[in-house]
C-alpha cells in the first residue's frame, strides 16, 4: 500500500516530453504520472525522455526476444520471465536512476508482496540493451556501472551500427568483456545451451532497411 506521502507525490508530479533534462529525485520520479507515447528514465537524477523506439530498434529487440522465448520454452524452469522496457524497471537509489532495459531476464519469481514495491528488490540476472544514436553514452557508460552496482550478472550491449555485441560478464571486481560480431554466436553460462547467432541481429537490421526503402 502506498503511504500518504507517496500518494500525494504521485498526484502532484506529471512528466512529459518537455521535462527532458529536468532534475528530479528518484522518490518523486518513481511515482510520477507520465504523458503517454514516450519512454522515460531517470539518469543520475535527471529525466531522460525518448521517442518510442524506431522500427529498426524494435525489430532487433523482437528478434532477440524470440530467441530467448524459444529457449525458455525448450528449457522449462531456466527463465521465469522475459520482460521489455515497458514491463519492468530497475531502481538504483545510490545513483538516483530508474532504468527500463530493452530486455530483462528474471530467473526466479519475486519474493514478498507483488505490488509496485517489488521493483526495489527484484533484480534480473540478465539484461540486454540495444544501442540507438542517442543512447550510446547511457548504454556503454552509465548503465554499465549502474547494472554492476545493482548486482546484474550479465549485461549485453547490442550495437547494430558497430556490428557487434559487447558481452559483459560479472567478475570479482569488474565486468569481463567479450565482443561478438558477424559470424559469431553470443552465449552465456547462465543459460546452458543458449545461443544467439549474430546473424539474427544482422537479419533484423536488413529487414528494417529493406522495409524502409518502401516508405
Amino acid at each position: 500500500m502506498l503511504t500518504a506521502t507517496r500518494r500525494q507525490a504521485r498526484r502532484q508530479v506529471k512528466i512529459g516530453p518537455n521535462d527532458h533534462g529536468r532534475k528530479m529525485s528518484l522518490k518523486a520520479f518513481e511515482f510520477a504520472d507520465t504523458v503517454a507515447g514516450y519512454h522515460y528514465e531517470l539518469s543520475r537524477g535527471y529525466i531522460t525522455v525518448s521517442e518510442v523506439a524506431n522500427y529498426l530498434h524494435a525489430l532487433v529487440v523482437a528478434a532477440i526476444r524470440d530467441v530467448l522465448s524459444a529457449y525458455k520454452t525448450t528449457h522449462p524452469g531456466r527463465i521465469h520471465l522475459i520482460l521489455s522496457s515497458m514491463e519492468c524497471k530497475l531502481l538504483m537509489p545510490a545513483w538516483e536512476s530508474e532504468r527500463h532495459p530493452d530486455l530483462a531476464a528474471y530467473f526466479t519469481k519475486p519474493k514478498g508482496p507483488k505490488n509496485r514495491a517489488l521493483w526495489r528488490t527484484w533484480i534480473p540476472e540478465f539484461v540486454i540493451e540495444v544501442v540507438s544514436e542517442r543512447s550510446a553514452d547511457r548504454d556503454y557508460i552509465e548503465k554499465r556501472v549502474e547494472y554492476w552496482t545493482l548486482g546484474v550478472k550479465e549485461y549485453w550491449i547490442v550495437d547494430p551500427k558497430r556490428e557487434q555485441v559487447l558481452l559483459l560478464t560479472r567478475g570479482k571486481s569488474d565486468w569481463s568483456e567479450k565482443r561478438v560480431g558477424p559470424g559469431g554466436n553470443c552465449t552465456t553460462k547462465l543459460l546452458p545451451g543458449f545461443k544467439l547467432p549474430y546473424q539474427v541481429i544482422a537479419d533484423a537490421v536488413a529487414e528494417a532497411e529493406d522495409d524502409t526503402e518502401g516508405f
